[in-house]
């Protein structure tokens, strides 16, 4: 099934931006190494295929989960085959003592490109995963950013996301946080970034959920108010690539908002799902009926579904890649927008909050509020939507 057409799409979005300068970047991949960080992810697999398919001299992938490394790969021999470059994959934690090892055996890279991340909304519930959503947003990052320089690397991608543009979450706060310390680090290597819309039907998003739910024979849940941009995964690997390569110090690309990208909702994507697979679907009044139907309407070519207004925390209620303080260069590419940074960070911020994680570390506990304030020291006008209901407590 077509992820363009569910997504309410008929054109991909940067493919005349990418045929214009598929020499150039073919010549570059194919003359540089790189190494990909969290790239067994969604967004990673996306990446490390752009990269592969244009034939590197030396491309090594790291992720923490062994399963979708082995699944990458797989992909990787049945659509593209082999390269003469040096590819490999290594299972471990970034933030591990094993990682560190391999950047002092090997750590000489053209191109370091971190795509891992906690993305999703629903980690804020607690100040546990919290916590290691700033080790792995923030200081993993500031991290892998210092074995680039130690090791000479060229240029430093970090993938950001659209909801750092006046975050209203804990984890577009945590990726704002994260472009502070890329903009203070950018002083002492090349550094580009990019913030983008939801990738469609990407590891543990809701639209993946319809393919679990399908197979499990389960009701399809959704928001029916709440409309987001998405792009495809290919899409995603595509626009952090030109970041990569194309990208000046500081840069943060984005997709430019044009007849071609436009809101949807989740609910009117579920219904495009079950339609493209013959199902009607079948609207029910709450998760108690749609959970009963779901043993009977399957086999009557229905699905059963509750759509419903959204009111958990950490929701925005609208989308947007820049602020209205942020410098744009529109004029660069067809369809991809690029936010000219400058690296004005206050450092004394930064190291303040380097101290007070580590402070509520060393004490061993720590409370969400606590965590809150913070994020709010660092960015004063972090509107964050607390509603005291979370996803896990939904379907």
């Amino acid at each position: 099934m077509s992820v363009l057409s569910l997504i309410g799409r008929k054109n991909e979005l940067f493919a005349d931006d990418v045929a214009r300068y598929q020499g150039e970047l073919s010549d570059k991949v194919s003359s540089s190494s790189f190494l990909v960080l969290g790239g067994a992810g969604s967004i990673g697999q996306a990446v490390t295929k752009e990269i592969f398919k244009r034939n590197p001299k030396k491309l090594h992938i790291v992720d923490i989960s062994e399963n979708n490394l082995v699944e990458l790969v797989r992909d990787i021999r049945s659509s593209f085959g082999y390269i003469t470059g040096d590819f490999k994959t290594y299972a471990l934690d970034i933030g591990s003592i094993e990682f560190d090892a391999l950047m002092a055996a090997d750590g000489c890279y053209d191109f370091v490109l971190n795509l891992s991340a906690l993305k999703h909304v629903r980690s804020e519930e607690d100040p546990f995963t919290l916590m290691r959503m700033i080790d792995v947003n923030i200081f993993n990052t500031n991290k892998t950013i210092q074995m680039a320089i130690d090791n000479g690397a060229q240029k430093y991608f970090c993938v950001s996301t659209d909801k750092a543009a006046n975050p209203v979450n804990m984890m577009g706060a945590s990726k704002a946080i994260m472009e502070m310390f890329l903009m203070l680090r950018s002083q002492g290597i090349k550094i580009s970034t990019a913030r983008f819309a939801n990738v469609a039907f990407s590891d543990g998003s809701l639209l993946h959920g319809f393919n679990q739910r399908i197979q499990k024979r389960q009701p399809i849940v959704a928001p029916n108010d709440v409309r987001r941009y998405f792009v495809t995964p290919e899409e995603s690997g595509e626009l952090c690539l030109m970041s990569c390569i194309f990208g000046e110090n500081r840069d943060i690309y984005f997709p430019k908002l044009t007849a071609a990208l436009d809101l949807i909702s989740f609910s009117d994507i579920a219904v495009n799902y079950l339609k493209n697979l013959g199902y009607k679907p079948y609207l029910c009044a709450s998760e108690d009926e749609a959970r009963r139907l779901a043993a009977e309407l399957p086999d009557k070519g229905q699905w059963p579904c509750f759509f419903s207004a959204s009111n958990t925390t950490g929701e925005k209620d609208f989308e947007e890649f820049y602020t209205e303080a942020e410098t744009l260069d529109v004029k660069r590419f067809e369809s991809v927008g690029i936010i000219k940074k400058e690296a004005v960070v206050d450092s004394t911020l930064v190291d303040m909050f380097e101290r007070e994680v580590a402070a509520m570390k060393n004490s061993g506990q720590w409370t969400k509020r606590q965590l809150v304030e913070l994020f709010t020291a660092m960015i004063p006008d972090f509107a964050h939507k607390e509603t005291g209901l979370y996803l896990d407590s939904k379907m």
